[in-house]
């Protein structure tokens, strides 16, 4: 089955990364066979998400469905096999030189896919993609050598690169794009009407390349839900606690002025920017979070989905309605990004390095001022 429009995440649920309140178990099995008879088909999981556990689970859910009747997104990078957990910071990238060498890059990778399949109860990925690499992972030869044996192997049909959870990485995608052109199927970026920037510096060399993109957080960090309102409390866990204070309230009139393109078209907000997002050069799949978001008067988690299997397939909107949004959504400078940076002066980090001759390059040919449009503004 091929990827979708639409997609359901394995990190949904709060289960796996920390917003809104963690479903259970049978309810979170339950959801994920909902997005399947209401023929959300595509699914999206990380080998690193509770350590195996979203794989595991997400096999459960699916024990017995015929496999060419759903798409499944791998994503692995992360070793929590051999790596130590470093708090907040995560697992290790794989490519850490503390924990192997370029020869054993291969090894690593098809271990990481085998036990991870195994976990999801199948034998082959529609298409795997690599988590949030470092720098080595955007450039390293042995890395996409590896990747590819994963595919010759027929252990994935499609290859790709998901940075993040942090934004950022915009010249080292592009990058990634032109030094490994005709192997990179698929990228996941933050993309959606209130986060334009900086993933759209990415999309014009998508498409030159012949990449597709997958959109996460099309929801804005749930606005587009419409749960979260001004007063909101977010658990002290809850990971958009990141978000700059009145973020919010800030984004309640902008919605107020989405509200007469969603009726003229019959969309919900979700549904918008849904359709926006898709309405990008290259993007060809919108994977929203569901949050089952804490307290009185928030939205049960099913009604959300059944919202995402309504998004029609394309954009709904024209061209003045999607230069309206994008011009609304304006978000230039509002927070510190990761990857190649000029603000980065120091050795290389695990997700934050300097800028060199490549990434350079790469911002030089698709007309990109590092100092200007990658820089923390507000």
């Amino acid at each position: 089955m091929t990827i979708q429009h639409s997609a359901f995440g394995l990190w949904n649920g709060g289960r796996y990364m920390h917003y809104g309140e963690p479903v259970a178990d049978d309810r979170f099995i339950a959801l994920i066979r909902s997005s399947y008879d209401q023929g959300v088909r595509t699914f999206v999981t990380a080998d690193v998400y509770g350590n195996g556990a979203a794989d595991t689970i997400f096999g459960e859910a699916m024990k017995g469905v015929p496999r060419d009747t759903y798409a499944l997104v791998g994503i692995i990078g992360h070793d929590f096999y051999q790596g130590q957990r470093d708090g907040a910071k995560g697992f290790p990238r794989f490519t850490n030189p503390g924990l192997r060498g370029p020869q054993d890059y291969q090894s690593y990778l098809r271990m990481a896919a085998e036990k991870s399949l195994e976990r999801c109860g199948t034998d082959r990925f529609d298409a795997l993609l690599l988590h949030n690499p470092d720098r080595i992972g955007y450039t390293s030869d042995a890395v996409w050598k590896g990747m590819d044996s994963l595919r010759e192997a027929g252990l994935t049909r499609l290859l790709g690169v998901a940075p993040g959870p942090a934004n950022g990485f915009s010249l080292d995608l592009i990058l990634n794009f032109e030094r490994f052109d005709g192997l990179i199927d698929w990228a996941m970026i933050i993309l959606n009407p209130f986060e334009p920037w900086p993933g759209e510096f990415v999309l014009g060399a998508a498409e030159k390349h012949g990449v597709d993109i997958m959109a996460r957080v099309v929801d804005f960090g749930g606005i587009f839900h419409g749960d979260v309102r001004p007063g909101h409390e977010f658990a002290k866990w809850d990971h958009r606690s990141y978000r700059p204070a009145g973020w919010v309230e800030a984004s309640m009139a902008k919605v107020e002025q989405l509200l007469p393109i969603a009726e003229k078209h019959g969309l919900t907000l979700l549904q918008l920017a849904c359709a926006w997002t898709l309405g990008q050069k290259a993007v060809r799949n919108v994977v929203p979070t569901l949050t089952q978001e804490i307290g009185e008067g928030a939205r049960p988690i099913e009604d959300k989905l059944a919202e995402l299997a309504a998004v029609p397939p394309g954009c709904a909107l024209d061209a003045s309605e999607l230069a309206f949004i994008r011009a609304l959504g304006e978000n230039r400078g509002c927070m510190k990004l990761k990857g190649a940076h000029p603000a980065h002066d120091g050795p290389d980090l695990p997700d934050n390095w300097p800028l060199d001759d490549d990434t350079r390059g790469a911002a030089a040919r698709w007309s990109i001022v590092p100092e200007r449009d990658l820089a923390y503004t507000h």
